[in-house]
């Protein structure tokens, strides 16, 4: 008798147990539902606006709400650009604005880095540079357009240096700043394990300085993109801005929406794959500093 109950009380905590497994897997399945649904809601909220752009495009020209010599339909914006592919021209543009733009943010982020670091680092440089520094990153890139076209001409010189200007004093503030901004504490601690000044800015600084620095580089590179493409408009003969200036002037409207939504979409590209590879490096710091 003893035995049946012993083995029967078993059997009889098993249907308890059953339901508090069924209620533990409903719970995680209605948090992972709800999860999920936040994350879709999140990636279509997305495309919510572009998509709600393009059906009041469509729409004005549907129903001629402007001539067509002033708004073209999406239909023909989307078929100019595919024969400017087909025939290789809008490639030839692209090419020559994506390497005008590589070459002058190279030149400029490095050198603005560079000029950040020293900027911050030595007090005696900042007293004799910074008020000119913070004068001359007032300037807007393009009005200085006219001047650098009296200077360079209308070569790949002036489109690399108008992009060379506007990457390096986004790219130094950001330096500057997040030197300036770094905790007296990080120095002291170095000090006491005896680094010297490099291994003090090579161990200390540059890490801590890595999210302000990629948040500058990001901007800088959208700003750089846009005035580049604004350069272009005014003076070269090749690029997509030179593109859609010349389509301005035989009045092929279709053309230079291609150029407006691709200048749009590059940009809007540049500037996602900068924010995943700083999120990417962001990981890999976070994660060094939990293995030291």
């Amino acid at each position: 008798m003893s035995s049946i109950i012993t083995t029967g009380a078993p059997q009889s905590a098993a249907p308890g147990a059953r339901s508090a497994a069924r209620a533990r897997s409903g719970i995680g399945v209605g948090v992972g539902g709800r999860l999920l649904e936040c994350w879709l809601a999140a990636r279509w909220s997305a495309w919510t606006s572009p998509l709600l752009l393009l059906a009041v495009w469509s729409l004005a020209t549907w129903l001629d709400w402007a001539p067509e010599q002033i708004l073209v339909s999406p239909l023909q914006v989307l078929h100019t650009a595919w024969e400017l592919t087909v025939s290789g021209e809008l490639q030839e543009h692209l090419e020559v604005s994506l390497l005008r733009l590589g070459g002058g943010f190279v030149i400029g982020g490095i050198g603005g880095i560079v000029f950040g670091l020293l900027l911050g680092l030595s007090p005696a440089l900042r007293a004799y540079t910074a008020p000119t520094f913070h004068v001359l990153r007032q300037l807007p890139s393009v009005a200085l357009i006219p001047l650098f076209i009296l200077l360079f001409g209308i070569g790949e010189s002036f489109k690399i240096f108008i992009v060379v200007k506007a990457t390096f004093f986004i790219v130094a503030l950001a330096v500057h700043d997040a030197v300036a901004g770094l905790s007296e504490r990080y120095i002291e601690v170095a000090r006491i394990y005896g680094f010297t000044r490099w291994q003090q800015v090579r161990r200390v600084v540059l890490p801590a300085i890595v999210p302000a620095t990629l948040t500058g580089v990001r901007i800088a590179l959208s700003r750089s993109w846009m005035v580049l493409v604004g350069a272009e408009l005014l003076a070269a003969d090749s690029g997509l801005g030179q593109m859609m200036e010349m389509a301005r002037q035989m009045f092929r409207l279709d053309v230079v929406m291609v150029g407006v939504v691709l200048t749009g979409a590059i940009g809007f590209a540049l500037d996602r794959g900068l924010r995943w590879l700083e999120a990417h490096l962001m990981r890999w710091q976070r994660g060094d500093k939990e293995s030291a």
